[in-house]
């Protein structure tokens, strides 16, 4: 990768972060670019339409142009459209969010949801989001169908996950999850408890065809005072039904008919870089 392209991803990758924008000063320093440098890379990002600066105090953030990049693709993907009346299903049902995630590449990126609550707490965190693999419901349920050394490897490129920024149950090593990932594995959907935030609750199920990758996984979250252990239990049937429909019809889709075809056999390629600092 070129070092200007490299720069220009770090930015705006960095900015993700930052919606009310950053200052010079912190980018740079955060990035470890030169000012000058960072300065130039910046002023080429607003003339294309991906930075713009804050009148006031003059901080850089990004504008609504890769949102809308990320939108539009999604909505010719299809994936939405196939998804929505099952996911929205299963939220009526279990009466909790339930979100998508779809594969791409070694990353699961949050793109659609249905909230079912009808009162009380609301859990309902940003989507477009990549997950942390080695503490979240969705990670742990997609690391399940990898082998274990592909797993290993994924979770070993992003990080573990440190109880101090997600929940007090995330696992702090890999022998830890590898541990977790085989009880997943006996009723073939993941569940977890204050693991990737306190006071909250998760399962997930991989969306997979007989004999091929998962291309996603569908996932229900919720309140760990509502979402007990014994309710996530009692929606195991229902969540596998939901992902084993996803399986079938996921194939009118072009992105999640394409996700994550041929990924294990890369991986012990080199790794794709990211710029952007990963959640200790």
């Amino acid at each position: 990768m070129s070092g200007a392209l490299e720069k220009s991803l770090a930015i705006l990758e960095y900015l993700v972060d930052f919606p009310d924008g950053a200052a010079l000063v912190q980018i740079a320093t955060d990035l470890n670019q030169l000012r000058s440098g960072c300065h130039r890379t910046l002023q080429e990002l607003i003339g294309y339409g991906y930075v713009r600066q804050l009148p006031q105090r003059g901080d850089y953030a990004l504008t609504t142009k890769m949102a809308s990049m990320g939108l539009s693709f999604l909505g010719k993907s299809g994936v939405v459209d196939i998804a929505q009346p099952v996911i929205h299903r299963l939220a009526q049902a279990t009466e909790e969010l339930v979100r998508l995630a779809i594969v791409d590449g070694e990353r699961l990126t949050l793109v659609a949801k249905a909230q079912g609550a009808r009162s009380g707490l609301l859990y309902d965190p940003d989507m477009g989001i990549d997950l942390r693999l080695s503490c979240s419901a969705a990670g742990q349920a997609w690391l399940m169908t990898l082998p274990e050394d592909v797993a290993i490897a994924y979770v070993s490129r992003q990080g573990i996950g440190h109880p101090r920024n997600f929940g007090p149950n995330a696992p702090t090593s890999v022998k830890a999850l590898l541990k977790m990932l085989e009880e997943h594995r006996k009723r073939r959907f993941s569940i977890i408890e204050e693991a990737y935030a306190p006071g909250m609750s998760s399962m997930a199920a991989p969306i997979q065809r007989a004999g091929e990758p998962a291309t996603g996984v569908l996932v229900i979250a919720g309140p760990s005072s509502r979402l007990t252990l014994q309710r996530m239990q009692q929606f195991g049937p229902q969540i596998l039904a939901a992902a084993d429909e996803l399986a079938v019809t996921g194939n009118a889709s072009p992105l999640l008919k394409s996700a994550n075809v041929g990924t294990w056999g890369n991986v012990t390629d080199k790794p794709r870089r990211s710029a952007r600092r990963a959640r200790a």
